[in-house]
Order: C-alpha cells, then structure tokens, then sequence
C-alpha cells in the first residue's frame, strides 16, 4: 500500500500556524510597548527586579537547543539515527532546564508578592502592575509553548526510534523544529524587552 504524503502542504500548514503565534504576540509586544511609555519609571523600576543572570542563562541554552535540533535534522537526513536520538535528547533536557529556572524565577516573584493579585504588588501602584501583569502572562504564555515543544519532541523521538521518522521522511522532526525556532524566537524578543530594556 503506498502511502499518501504531501510534505509541502505539511510545511506550508506549520508556516501559517507560526504566522498566527507571532500575530498573537505581536499584539502582546504592542500592548507592553503601550503600557511602557505611560508609565516609563515604574516599568523601569520592575524590570530592574528581574533576574538578569537567570533571563540570559535562558538564553543562551535556548539558543544551543536551536543548534541542537538544527543538527538532530541534519542527522536523520543523512541517515544517521543514533546521533539524532543523541541531539533530539539534548534538546528535551534543554527546554526541561528553560522550565526549572523560570520556575525558580516565577517562585522568587510570587514569594515577594509580585505575583498578580499579590498584597504587595497591589502596594506599588498602577504601572507596576501592569508591569507584572505581563510578565506573567507573557512568560507564561512562552511557557505553555515550551511544554508543547517537549511533548512534539517526545512523540518525534519515539517515531525516529521506530523508523517511522527516517532518512527520506522527517518531515515532522523538521516541522518540530520550526515550532522549536519560533520559540526561540519570541524568547530573543521576549528577554531584552522585559529584562535588560531599563
């Protein structure tokens, strides 16, 4: 029986979805940049509470993982399964690393009451608020697609050990791997917007 494959429909249908994700924070980037220039000095004074070691640490493996998967196609495509499985691994304990330190993050935030409807937060006015505010629901939003990004990793590791993901068809390793940039992506425009931008 042969099977059916329209690779370029596949990659054009992950090109839309990746139009719709940097529409969706496209207008998340417009409202920050709104909300930042009425109130300048107490979006100043948030960012200054972020942590700018962790946001870059986030970064730079962010960064590796993009390599990474880059190679883990570049593998499959010349057949080699082995050190694809290695570089999709790597990949996976990268975004599981990303999420463990905004984890901490998020949990130093929340313990000094900079969480959304935190007492304390609720104290330093209007613009802080809304600092926080989109922080978290930016951040968060990054997150949730970090989680996605592990399960597709998941489910294309097990199709490469299977070998329904090889040398002549990867088409789903290479669409993981254009979601996986995107995330980066919104990161590299996420992380100096909110963490060093003062």
């Amino acid at each position: 029986m042969i099977e059916h494959r329209d690779d370029l429909a596949s990659k054009m249908g992950m090109w839309l979805f990746i139009f719709t994700e940097l529409l969706l924070f496209g207008m998340l980037f417009v409202v920050y940049a709104v909300y930042r220039s009425m109130h300048p000095e107490a979006f100043k004074l948030a960012g200054q509470e972020l942590d700018v070691v962790l946001g870059t640490l986030n970064t730079v493996i962010l960064l590796i993982s993009s390599m990474t998967v880059a190679m883990s196609i570049s593998a499959i495509q010349k057949g080699n399964k082995k050190l694809a499985l290695a570089l999709l691994t790597v990949t996976l304990i990268i975004a599981v690393v990303f999420l463990v330190n905004k984890y901490f993050e998020w949990g130093t935030k929340v313990e000094y009451g900079f969480n959304p409807g935190g007492a304390e937060l609720h104290q330093l006015g209007h613009g802080t608020i809304l600092f926080f505010g989109l922080y978290f629901v930016m951040t968060g939003l990054h997150a949730l697609h970090i989680l996605i990004g592990i399960g597709l990793f998941l489910y294309v590791f097990w199709q490469v050990r299977k070998d329904k993901i090889h040398q002549t068809d990867y088409i789903w390793l290479e669409n993981t791997g254009l979601y996986w940039h995107l995330v980066d992506l919104i990161w590299i425009f996420l992380f100096p917007l909110l963490y060093l931008i003062h």
